[in-house]
């Protein structure tokens, strides 16, 4: 899959995964219409900061986005050893 950028990537787990869009806006504190705003990859008026990007992942219990940034810079997503 190729993805053109982190806020896209982001906006597909927040609408496609399996929590829905509305209760991951609740977990994180933000109304759903700014949510939407922020993983907008077309609104260049609205920005995904770091701090919602990290709690987004937290409430989706999703990688994809940090895959995408560890492939985009040369490296590679392993989970920890427990």
């Amino acid at each position: 899959m190729n993805y053109e950028s982190i806020t896209k990537v982001t906006q597909d787990i927040v609408l496609e995964g399996s929590k829905p869009a509305k209760e991951v806006a609740k977990t994180i504190g933000k109304p759903y219409s700014t949510l939407l705003r922020e993983i907008n990859p077309f609104d260049d008026n609205a920005k995904l900061g770091a701090e919602t990007l990290m709690d987004i992942l937290r409430a989706t219990n999703e990688v994809k986005p940090l895959e995408y940034i560890a492939r985009s810079i040369g490296y590679t997503l392993k989970p920890r050893a427990n």
